[in-house]
Order: structure tokens, then C-alpha cells, then sequence
């Protein structure tokens, strides 16, 4: 592609970086403002809305909801994906490949019609909304990434260096602990990380399902329905330092490139 085709595709990308990213920016420039509305002109620099964070009623308990949620969720995200994974690695490539695309369901369902269909499930079951359902709606979606993560990593493995492992008289468990589990432990952690970060900027799944009480993103939406406070700004930058964060070190030790 050469000539303004080229020219038109580098201005249409150029725009749509700033389409994306501009946003954030704003944001995260008006949590050092002075002024008491989102808007310009730029009144700053100033700490007035982070030292207002501290004194937010309800905010350190939202922020250790979100915590357990997310910390939670990963955790048994990065087991269950992981033992899920390694089945699936004995499979056949076609086999797996049908297996995972079922799995990857939830990633391209709108998050709306599974907040709605586990709303219905937990109701019907008598189970009752809390944290439990909101961790399990979380593994809904988190899951799948660190399944797929996992195994990609799984399938760049040599088979013949388990089997040789096995053929020098170690059983199964003390292969997976010498053997395989060192091979595959940074693209897990850095699933489990991908998987937090997912997790704790989730809102939607999270408002259907948490039943009483906050997160961090339920309390912000709660926040903008009764005020248009800049405090929500400085909320919204720890999200994003955290959230993006976590991805890149979990989207660095996985060396994922798709």
C-alpha cells in the first residue's frame, strides 16, 4: 500500500489512538485540577480531590471488596485455567482447538446478556447474590484468557522433555512440579495478572450479581449518580495505573503477542 491510501490509513490510525487514549488523558489531567467541575480552563496543579479520596465515606471498604473479588477470582482463574489448560494439551490440535472456542464463549458474549443470564441462574438456584456470585461471575470471563495463555504457552513445549523426565523414573505430580510447572509458571502468573486486571475493572457482571454492599466501580457509578465530584477522577486514575499496570506485567511475562 503506497501513496494516500497509505496517507489515509496513518491519519485514520493516528485519530483513532486519539479517540482512545484522549479520554484517559483527560482524566486523569483533571484529578490535579483545583476546579470543581470536569472542564477547562485548567485551574492547577492541585492534591485538593486526593486529599478529598481520603476522607470519601465507604471508599476504603469498596477498595477491599475489590480487592478480595479480584485477588480471589485470579487465583482460581490461574488453577482452574491452568489444570484446564494442560488437559487440553493432550488433546489434538483440532480437538482443542473446538474445546477452546467453546470455552472463549464468554469472552464475545456482551457482558449484559451474562450479567442477566446470572442474575437468572442465581436467583432460580436459591443461592442468593453476594461476593461468591460476583467471584463466579468473574471466573465466567477469566478463565478463558488464562486458558488460552496457558496452553499457547503448553504447545510451544517439547513433548520429549516430559517424556524424558518420565522415562528416567519420575511419576506424574513430580514431573508437572520439576518439569512442566517451571516452564509454564511466568505465562500463569502472567495470566493470573491479566485476569486481576480484567476483573477489578469490571463493572458490569459485578452490579448484576454483587447483590449489597460496593467495589470500587459499583461505588464510582454510585458516585456520578448522586455527584459529578472530581473526586471520581482521582478514583478513575488509580483504576487505570492499576488496571494497566497489572496488564502490562501480565501481557510482558506471558510474551504475548496477539
Amino acid at each position: 500500500m503506497t501513496g494516500w491510501p497509505m496517507r489515509l490509513a496513518r491519519i485514520l490510525t493516528v485519530a483513532s489512538v486519539i479517540l482512545l487514549v484522549a479520554p484517559l488523558v483527560l482524566l486523569i489531567v483533571f484529578a490535579f485540577t483545583d476546579r470543581g467541575l470536569a472542564n477547562f480552563p485548567f485551574e492547577g496543579p492541585s492534591l485538593r480531590w486526593w486529599r478529598a479520596l481520603l476522607e470519601e465515606p465507604g471508599l476504603g471498604r469498596a477498595v477491599r471488596t475489590s480487592l478480595t473479588v479480584s485477588l480471589t477470582a485470579s487465583v482460581l482463574a490461574g488453577v482452574v485455567g491452568t489444570l484446564a489448560a494442560i488437559g487440553l494439551a493432550r488433546l489434538s490440535a483440532r480437538k482443542a482447538g473446538i474445546v477452546i472456542a467453546v470455552l472463549a464463549l464468554p469472552i464475545v458474549l456482551p457482558p449484559l446478556l451474562q450479567a442477566v443470564a446470572l442474575l437468572a441462574g442465581a436467583s432460580a438456584s436459591g443461592f442468593g447474590l453476594g461476593l461468591h456470585t460476583v467471584i463466579g461471575a468473574h471466573l465466567l470471563f477469566t478463565v478463558p484468557f488464562v486458558i488460552i495463555v496457558v496452553h499457547g504457552r503448553l504447545s510451544g513445549i517439547d513433548p520429549a522433555i516430559e517424556e524424558a523426565a518420565r522415562d528416567l523414573g519420575a511419576g506424574p505430580v513430580r514431573v508437572f512440579r520439576t518439569v512442566t510447572m517451571p516452564l509454564i509458571g511466568p505465562s500463569v502468573v502472567g495470566a493470573m495478572l491479566i485476569a486481576f486486571a480484567l476483573s477489578i475493572d469490571d463493572y458490569v457482571l459485578t452490579s448484576f450479581t454483587i447483590g449489597g454492599g460496593n467495589t470500587l466501580t459499583t461505588f464510582v457509578w454510585g458516585m456520578m449518580r448522586t455527584s459529578a465530584s472530581p473526586v471520581v477522577n482521582a478514583i478513575g486514575t488509580i483504576l487505570i495505573v492499576v488496571t494497566m499496570t497489572a496488564a502490562a506485567l501480565g501481557l510482558r511475562m506471558t510474551r504475548y503477542r496477539g
